[in-house]
């Protein structure tokens, strides 16, 4: 998706969709190793002998249904957070919370998928608007709202668990990078952390799909505190550093 905003405003959703199939479709390398899966599967610890990139079941499904024509090419098989990381950046260049479902909807269109990515969402978009407690400002903000009500629940028990320590609550709510685990884990992280720094490592520690959190604990912290949280040593580490910072 930055890609295909810094080539222009206009047809971002038939352009993004250009882009999926250019980076992760036929001929590429992602593809090539989904190709291989097949191969390989039978092998014990198959998944080591597969090098380089991995392609998420969401966005199988989403190449698939771009090249059938398809009018929601979203995937429906998996709860996972690949909708959410598709429009970050999205977000973040100003086309805010009203159009932000449709951009996610086209990677997936699992309900429980798009309700958490929304949630999440929610909550940096109060970050960036100057809320000193996002999450309790959430919380409350939408305690009677249906759509939320299982989150807002969520939210809750994952705060009686603030004393727990991270890499045994993440055990506990599940490690992989399926909704409603990645979510909670990743709450839990960000209310007993008091920096992006510590709350990233924290997330790394823990283990497991540990990137299906990260991503929204990195980007809830810098709305929150800044792009000056983020460590200048692990952005000068980051290839396209440069290439976003330049967009500010």
């Amino acid at each position: 998706m930055f890609k295909t905003l810094i080539e222009g405003d206009t047809n971002i959703e038939g352009r993004f969709k250009k882009n999926i199939i250019k980076n992760f479709g036929p001929g590429s390398i992602y593809w090539k190793n989904y190709s291989l899966r097949a191969k390989y599967r039978k092998v014990k610890d198959w998944r080591g002998i597969i090098k380089g990139p991995w392609i998420h079941q969401n966005i199988i499904e989403t190449v698939q249904n771009i090249k059938r024509g398809k009018k929601l090419t979203g995937g429906r098989k998996v709860n996972e957070s690949d909708g959410f990381c598709a429009a970050l950046p999205y977000f973040l260049y100003g086309y805010g919370l009203k159009n932000v479902k449709k951009i996610i909807s086209l990677v997936t269109v699992s309900k429980i998928s798009l309700k958490y990515a929304l949630a999440k969402f929610h909550l940096i978009d109060l970050a960036l608007k100057g809320s000193k407690d996002p999450i309790k400002e959430f919380t409350s903000k939408y305690k009677n709202n249906l759509y939320f009500k299982n989150i807002i629940k969520n939210i809750n028990k994952i705060k009686k668990l603030k004393k727990k320590p991270h890499t045994q609550v993440v055990k506990k709510l599940g490690m992989a990078c399926s909704y409603p685990g990645t979510f909670e884990s990743s709450v839990h992280s960000i209310l007993t952390s008091s920096s992006y720094k510590s709350a990233v490592l924290k997330t790394i520690k823990a283990g497991g799909c540990n990137c299906s959190r990260v991503n929204f604990i990195g980007a809830y912290y810098a709305a929150l505190k800044g792009v000056g949280s983020i460590p200048n040593s692990w952005v000068k580490k980051t290839d396209a550093a440069n290439r976003i910072l330049r967009q500010n």
